[in-house]
């Protein structure tokens, strides 16, 4: 069911619309990486007085290396790491036009889901950006201790929550809140393995800048394929917590 939700989702990078979401999201997603970049070589040279020193790369000093070679290579080292927080991200913004191109193209009979209002998208992902993060960093103490799992530890953590980011955003459009939770119940082990699935390619640099917008496509055809009776409605959303 993942895999074949994945390659639906591929299978349709021909598709103008699909295309054209797909590289704007490319766009946004570089342009995010860049500012999480910036924005950890603040920090780090704000902690170090000013200056990082890395080997290879060398010294780095803020805004004048943020766009160097050196200094780009480090960027999609970190990127590994970064891209988390911008898959976030990118669902509240996308995740409802990515998923009606598919809707158009695989589901035509279906009737018009209920947006999510954008107010309520960029709530939502504030609260699970700061979850994200903050349980990302208590994992660092995991990682030290258990430094040969700790890519899988990584995988298995981002998955869970990448997964039940994705597929409460995708089911919300035609449950509403209320049943979106419901149907992310009944799916745990599917949506957390098909989180992993996306969580590893996250990892892996420039392959990396394309799975936010395909794992909302993939997250869009596993809702249906999970809830195929339900979703061929349209309910009238509950987005009260």
């Amino acid at each position: 069911m993942i895999l074949v939700s994945f390659f639906k989702a591929l299978g349709q990078m021909g598709d103008p619309r699909f295309r054209r979401v797909l590289f704007l999201g490319v766009a946004l997603t570089i342009a995010l990486l860049a500012g999480f970049y910036a924005l950890f070589l603040t920090i780090m040279n704000q902690s170090l007085d000013g200056g990082l020193s890395l080997p290879i790369v060398g010294e780095v000093n803020w805004l004048g290396d943020l766009l160097s070679w050196g200094s780009l290579f480090l960027m999609l080292f970190l990127s590994t790491f970064l891209m988390v927080p911008v898959a976030s991200a990118i669902t509240s913004l996308f995740l409802d036009e990515v998923a009606s191109a598919v809707e158009a193209k695989h589901y035509p009979t279906l009737p018009s889901a209920t947006p999510i209002p954008l107010y309520e998208s960029l709530r939502d992902t504030l609260n699970f950006l700061g979850i994200l993060i903050g349980a990302n960093i208590l994992a660092i103490l995991v990682y030290i201790m258990l430094p040969f799992a700790a890519i899988f530890i990584f995988w298995a953590l981002n998955g869970f929550l990448l997964g039940r980011e994705y597929f409460q955003i995708a089911a919300m459009r035609r449950l509403g809140r209320a049943g979106a939770k419901q149907a992310r119940k009944e799916n745990f082990g599917k949506i957390w393995l098909a989180g992993c699935f996306m969580a590893v390619p996250l990892t892996v640099p420039l392959l990396n800048l394309f799975i936010p917008i395909l794992g909302a496509a993939t997250f869009t055809h596993l809702f249906h394929a999970t809830q195929p009776a339900r979703s061929s409605g349209r309910t009238s959303p509950d987005r009260v917590h």
